[in-house]
């Protein structure tokens, strides 16, 4: 990492003076304090996550898709034979929001809906070819971005970004968002 935005971001020594911590808590470089904002972290998360998803928007727009498009895709991808109900929790969107989106990926032969073996009723959503070949190549794409990162920073880092984005997530919804990414392995009972 660049040293001149280390210094830049590390805590400022209080011996600078009140005008200048002042000026130094304007700019969010000064050491957390309870309840200051922490802009550099706020701005620095934007940024990252900007770059992060415009690797898959500028992808995406070949095939007329967005973000919501990649979002239901990817999770459809990891996880075949997940139900609307299931993929509206996930998402945290409305009816309304996923059925224009999940419409246009089933007409496009990217998804494929199926009746449940239960209920014949619900519908379960599946990748066509098509569409696992679209999510890994998203997925490859923004997995060079992360083995770039994580390259830079060396050991551990791995590590510390999975502890960091866990911590990120609502305490209530760790468990479950950890069972997606890491699911248990189904056995043959």
């Amino acid at each position: 990492m660049d040293p001149a935005l280390l210094k830049r971001s590390a805590p400022r020594a209080p011996s600078r003076g009140r005008a200048a911590e002042r000026e130094a808590d304007a700019e969010g470089l000064t050491a957390d304090r309870a309840g200051d904002p922490k802009f550099d972290l706020i701005e620095l998360f934007f940024f990252a996550y900007r770059d992060f998803v415009g690797d898959a928007d500028r992808l995406l727009e070949a095939y007329q898709f967005g973000r919501a498009h990649h979002r239901v895709l990817h999770f459809v991808n990891r996880h075949p034979g997940l139900t609307i109900a299931e993929l509206l929790d996930i998402l945290r969107i409305t009816k309304q929001s996923l059925n224009r989106v999940l419409k246009e990926l089933l007409d496009q032969s990217y998804v494929e809906a199926r009746p449940g073996v239960a209920d014949r009723r619900q519908r379960l959503l599946f990748p066509t070819p098509e569409g696992r070949r679209l999510a890994l190549e998203v997925a490859r794409l923004q997995s060079e971005r992360f083995s770039r990162v994580l390259g830079a920073l060396g050991e551990g880092a791995r590590a510390d970004a999975v502890a960091f984005l866990l911590e990120m997530i609502d305490p209530g919804e760790r468990d479950k968002a950890a069972s997606l990414v890491w699911p248990e392995p189904k056995g043959d009972a």
